[in-house]
């Protein structure tokens, strides 16, 4: 239950207290009073989206603040330990605006973002303003009217929709891919066969082009090496260097020693020629190819070129631009069997689909029948018994809420053929039929302040107040705050509100003035009579005061 709204410097109000109370609470006032405003102000609060500029003229920052009690049970409370936020008895909401436009809230005395101003406000308040009949005349939003009645969860169905969806799109998507594969199966089963024969490897095209210059380059010096090798063998170098050896160590003992030296560098020298005989001999034997192997490694080589080229992929990606087009030919080789899996696939979606969306019709079936039901009980104490609501339900495309369409439909009078709201009601119908389905909707919400922006708009007499009288019925169980012209729903008004307006030093302020029993004739006789009230206004006022 809201408890009391204070304003501060918002708009045309300079200071504002207001303390509500349970039960049936209306405010009045002339047109262009600032009713409107105490509505912007609660929205305000609330974070819902409004006015851009709500400052008051000449001062730094508007603020508004709103007390709401709450019962244990309140749907708020989750909201509020969702956000980490501790809540008692009762609830305070705070929000500023300052000047340049930036907007601060406080929940509890813990900052706030909108967000969580907005989760909260949809377990507080519930606005039913003087154009909320555009969506009761709008066929798109029955469903979810007739959805918020009947209290189903839409989350079984929307999951189904997924996972039908992407089972179509899947299997669309093989369907493409197997139409298009068997365009080019005749290239992909040549390319793959080619490639397979080849089986290159990564790494290989570089591995074999080095090898072949190391051939083309061993060709070239081989003569050369193979004469230096000739030169230090036993008929070169190593032949000559044994008999000078041999020669020096016959005639050592008949030198006296002065051929020893000679005779160990001579032995130095040898073993320095073996080793360059064998460095030799290795560059020999590593230079030592079969022509026939060049001749088939350039045929490798240049077969695996001659393949990147033709495919226009680097050499060392020619395996996987294979396993590529094997994947390809698999698609075509396996897609009876893919497409065979997909299509049970779909069809266990389909069903599943199917299977929630019968049981969402069946729900939404019972749903209308007990919303017309209720729909007959509220229309009846608002003068229009004769009224016959319908839930029209019919199949329409499948998708993510269902395979129905709802639509609501009236006839106003007996014999008449029923028809769409917005050609058979007019403005006054539209009215009570608005409040009856709001009550249905609403009846069950607990702990919600229930706010009627002139909904008995167009009505007058003894429809004005059976509209009165079930706002009053409504509010005996739940606070409710209606915005009005009509005296005959004012005068049933538990608590009464005057809203004025008035300019004092060439600045305009609206004010809000608690009524009452004497000034509440006064404010229901200007209602019946206008500017003049007269002494026979007065007397019909009291008797509307009963």
């Amino acid at each position: 239950m809201l408890r009391s709204l204070e304003i501060r410097d918002l708009l045309i109000i300079d200071r504002l207290d207001l303390a509500f109370q349970p039960g049936l609470n209306v405010l009045t006032g002339e047109t262009g009073a600032g009713k409107s405003i105490l509505l912007d102000a609660l929205g305000f609060v609330l974070g819902w989206r409004g006015r851009a500029e709500l400052v008051r003229a000449g001062a730094e920052q508007g603020e508004v603040t709103a007390v709401f009690d709450l019962t244990p049970d309140h749907p708020a409370r989750a909201v509020l330990a969702e956000a980490g936020i501790s809540a008692d008895e009762e609830l305070i909401l705070r929000r500023i605006n300052t000047s340049d436009g930036r907007k601060t809230a406080w929940v509890n005395d813990r900052r706030a973002s909108g967000e969580v101003l907005r989760a909260l406000s949809e377990t507080l308040v519930e606005l039913h303003g003087q154009h909320d009949d555009r969506g009761l005349l709008n066929p798109r939003g029955h469903r979810q009217i007739l959805d918020a009645f009947a209290g189903v969860n839409l989350t079984r169905v929307r999951e189904a929709w997924t996972a039908l969806s992407a089972a179509r799109r899947a299997k669309a998507r093989a369907e493409e891919m197997l139409a298009a594969a068997r365009v080019e199966e005749e290239y992909l089963r040549h390319a793959v066969a080619e490639l397979d024969k080849l089986n290159p490897e990564p790494g290989e095209e570089a591995t074999l082009d080095a090898r072949r210059r190391a051939m083309q380059g061993a060709e070239k010096i081989r003569a050369d090496i193979a004469r230096a090798h000739a030169a230090l063998s036993d008929q070169g170098a190593e032949g000559v260097l044994i008999d000078a050896l041999r020669w020096l160590e016959g005639a050592a003992d008949r030198a006296d020693g002065r051929l020893e030296r000679a005779i160990a560098a001579l032995g130095r020298v040898m073993v320095e020629l073996g080793e360059a005989q064998s460095g030799v001999e290795d560059c020999l034997s590593a230079l030592d190819f079969n022509p026939l192997e060049l001749e088939q490694l350039e045929e490798r080589l240049f077969a695996i070129r001659a393949l990147a080229r033709k495919h226009n992929v680097l050499a060392d990606d020619l395996g996987s631009f294979a396993d590529d087009l094997r994947n390809r030919l698999a698609v075509i080789d396996g897609g009876a069997g893919n497409l065979a899996a997909l299509d049970q696939a779909l069809a266990e979606a389909e069903t599943t689909y199917r299977r929630n969306a019968d049981a969402l019709t069946v729900a939404r079936k019972a749903a209308a029948k007990r919303l017309d039901i209720a729909m007959a009980a509220e229309l009846a104490p608002l003068k229009m018994e004769r009224a016959v609501f319908s839930t029209a339900i019919s199949p329409t495309e499948d998708g993510p809420e269902g395979t129905d369409e709802v639509a609501f439909t009236v006839a106003t009078n007996p014999g008449a053929p029923a028809g769409p709201l917005n050609k058979i009601a007019s403005g006054g119908e539209l009215s009570r039929f608005l409040l009856a389905l709001k009550v249905c909707l609403t009846g069950d919400t607990p702990g919600l302040t229930m706010i009627f922006d002139e909904i008995d708009r167009g009505v007058g007499g003894a429809t004005a107040d059976a509209v009165g009288r079930r706002l009053a019925a409504l509010a005996s169980t739940a606070q409710v705050l209606v915005v009005t012209h009509s005296p005959q729903v004012a005068a049933l008004g538990a608590h009464h509100w005057r809203v004025e307006k008035k300019v004092a030093k060439g600045m305009t302020t609206s004010t809000v003035t608690s009524l009452g029993a004497e000034h509440r004739i006064e404010e229901i006789a200007r209602m019946l009579a206008g500017d003049t009230i007269t002494p026979a206004a007065r007397d019909a006022a009291r008797a509307l005061l009963g």
